[in-house]
């Protein structure tokens, strides 16, 4: 799967920002569900058939944002988010996340075995989101044969990092840390 970044200088989201503080969860899952409420801009997203596509928000109070185009039988494979808290919301189409409802140690380890009760599963149609915390390890994927998905996301801190994971059964291992200047 190819992936393709589209640039973003004409893409800005109007609404308040957060000043003098972080932004909450619940103030970044507000950003995503009032910026997937612009048809405007999720429409001017250019989909690739074959790979995802994206673009950087100006996000609240400094957070980092993404507005991310998701073709049929694409997924993010499990990774995390580091020290950052974030929320995404489905604007159109309909992802999937699997989440791991446990707390992983942040470093120093490469593989981990999950314990049998750990599994989460999550379908989130257009108009559904979530927010999460730090450390928070998942994978999101548009399951359908023919039809994209479109999403948005919010972190804070902006992402310091990304960690990959494979997964087989119950055993997950650390394979690649990407920083910024991977997808930016």
């Amino acid at each position: 799967m190819s992936s393709t970044s589209v640039s973003s200088s004409a893409f800005s989201t109007s609404g308040p920002r957060v000043s003098g503080s972080a932004p909450t969860q619940a103030d970044l899952l507000d950003f995503a569900r009032r910026t997937a409420a612009d048809a405007e801009l999720i429409d001017s997203l250019p989909l690739d058939p074959e790979g995802r596509t994206w673009v950087r928000l100006a996000g609240p109070g400094g957070s980092e944002a993404w507005l991310i185009g998701w073709p049929p039988g694409t997924g993010t494979g499990w990774h995390d988010h580091a020290d950052s808290v974030g929320a995404f919301l489905t604007a159109s189409g309909e992802l999937k996340e699997n989440a791991l409802a446990a707390r992983l140690p942040s470093d120093g380890w490469k593989t981990l075995e999950l314990a049998d009760d750990v599994d989460r599963e999550r379908r989130l149609p257009a108009g559904q989101g979530r927010a999460f915390g730090h450390h928070h390890v998942h994978e999101v994927l548009n399951e359908s044969p023919d039809r994209h998905a479109i999403s948005v996301h919010a972190y804070y801190p902006p992402l310091p990092r990304i960690r990959r994971y494979s997964r087989a059964g119950q055993v997950l291992r650390l394979e690649q840390v990407e920083r910024p200047e991977d997808w930016q």
